[in-house]
């Protein structure tokens, strides 16, 4: 499976290292990807879903209002 959040769509960028003679040399960003098992009301079940932890922080203020989570 591929290192993306589902809910985001946030995945691996690439870019540039510079080192100090400024030479350029290809590079991954990594997206901050985690397991997080989130309660569904709907069908009263835990399902696992793999989101950006930029996403979490949405998330969790989703759940505390009590909206839904899609």
């Amino acid at each position: 499976m591929a290192r993306k959040c589902c809910k985001t769509g946030k995945g691996t960028q690439v870019g540039h290292k510079r080192s100090h003679s400024l030479r350029a040399t290809n590079r991954k960003f990594k997206a901050n990807i985690q397991k997080k098992r989130v309660y569904d009301p709907n069908t009263g079940e835990y399902k696992t879903i793999k989101v950006a932890t930029s996403y979490l922080r949405t998330l969790s203020k989703r759940m505390q209002a009590g909206k839904k989570i899609q």
